[in-house]
């Protein structure tokens, strides 16, 4: 039976700096980019995009049932994208 609870999730995100704009986009959620002024605002942009997009009710069969499948992180994340690398932020 699934249970509610505090899950924080962490997506992989492009972030760039383009003329005086910060652009983004979550890889993992294709539909949620943003366009912001400063970095902080464009990765606030991006965790609103996310929970706005997990957020939306997805309609299903009557007969369907609704689960969670738990992936754990693929190796490359362990060794391409270090957690201590500055270049590397959760959104």
């Amino acid at each position: 039976m699934w249970t509610k609870k505090n899950i924080t999730a962490t997506y992989r995100a492009i972030i760039k700096k383009s003329g005086k704009w910060w652009i983004g986009w979550l890889i993992d959620l294709p539909g949620v980019n943003a366009q912001e002024k400063t970095e902080e605002k464009l990765m606030e942009s991006l965790k609103i995009g996310a929970q706005d997009m997990l957020a939306t009710n997805v309609p299903f069969e009557s007969d369907g049932l609704m689960t969670i499948v738990e992936v754990p992180d693929p190796d490359f994340i362990k060794t391409t994208m270090p957690k201590n690398d500055l270049s590397y932020q959760s959104v």
